[in-house]
């Protein structure tokens, strides 16, 4: 039962379309903190708003996504709050003390480190085309970002730390959620992940005092144009992109997923050229470009994965004489390792 090329273009598609809608969140994230907004509150806000969201839609539209097992929490939770309530916050706060750009290129070192994970924990083997994507993206995303102007080593160094923290987060959250769509839906996953979170950022207060108390960002008297970015931030910069992200990593894994999730900055400049009347210099359109070149570099060898998670639920799901199992899983009597 193989994945057919559609399936693969629809998970390029997918996860460029989810780099657009992130592409501007960034910057709207920075107008809020501009206008007195913490990093905190900015979180707390976004997870326990899209959470609610994705949960009234997934109750009314397709409710049957809501049911897991009870041996799966632990690893909701783990990926919920390692993952998703990190990723959220590690990102807004390193974008908080320095350059969205620099916060981006910091970001991006992601692909690289699931890569390495690849082949070093689970023992994959790269191909010699997503080797040159990797390469490619990292550098094409250094040169995007104008990286090469910015003063790296007097950058703050918390802000630094924060957009390390963010990569290890982004890696993992990719990793280890692909684990959890062997079995689930990608947007089963998502919401369990955000719902994590949510717990994670409202109740994290009580044992850390930074942590701002619960739903305490909710009561901060926030002006149309606030609460107008934060829709946007809830809606298009989380609940849909991370959904269509997750719906990515299912059809062609998370090597190359995030590798295509560094048309971000890309996409970033274009929505600043059209709306923000900024232009690129010519080393930024050449990082462009090579950026572009790896994700298509990614497509010109439409490998089979039999890892793909799509691929092990396709296979689970089907009528099964005795209990279903796949990659040597067996789903009806383990938990998600």
């Amino acid at each position: 039962m193989a994945l057919s090329p559609s399936s693969t273009r629809r998970g390029y598609f997918c996860v460029i379309l989810a780099a657009l809608m992130w592409a501007v969140s960034g910057p709207a994230g920075k107008f809020l903190f501009q206008h007195g907004m913490t990093p905190h509150q900015l979180v707390q806000l976004r997870v326990t708003l899209a959470s609610t969201l994705l949960f009234l839609w997934l109750f009314l539209r397709h409710r049957s996504l809501l049911i897991i097992s009870s041996k799966d929490i632990l690893y909701f939770a783990v990926l919920g709050v390692l993952g998703m309530a990190m990723v959220q916050f590690t990102y807004f706060f390193a974008i908080s003390k320095i350059k969205v750009a620099a916060a981006i290129l910091l970001q991006y070192l992601a692909p690289t480190l699931i890569a390495l994970y690849s082949v070093v924990i689970a023992r994959e083997k790269l191909t010699r085309l997503t080797l040159i994507a990797i390469i490619g993206a990292t550098a094409g995303c250094y040169l995007v970002v104008g990286a090469y102007s910015l003063d790296l080593f007097s950058l703050n160094k918390m802000g630094v730390i924060g957009g390390l923290c963010a990569a290890l987060s982004f890696a993992f959250y990719s990793i280890y959620g692909e684990r959890g769509m062997r079995r689930y839906s990608p947007w089963t996953v998502l919401f369990y992940a955000l719902f994590a979170a949510a717990l994670f950022w409202n109740l994290a207060h009580f044992a850390w005092s930074g942590a701002p108390p619960p739903f305490s960002s909710f009561r901060q008297g926030y002006s149309v144009v606030q609460w107008t970015w934060i829709f946007y931030i809830v809606v298009f910069g989380t609940a849909v992109p991370f959904g269509l992200y997750f719906e990515g990593i299912s059809l062609i894994r998370s090597t190359r997923a995030s590798i295509t999730a560094t048309l971000e900055p890309i996409l970033a400049g274009v929505v600043s050229y059209l709306f923000l009347n900024e232009t690129m210099q010519p080393l930024q359109l050449l990082g462009g470009t090579l950026v572009i070149a790896s994700v298509i570099v990614l497509q010109l060898r439409q490998e089979f994965d039999d890892k793909a998670p799509s691929f092990i639920r396709a296979r689970t799901q089907a009528p099964q004489p005795t209990s279903t199992t796949a990659a040597g899983y067996d789903f009806d009597h383990h938990s998600i390792d």
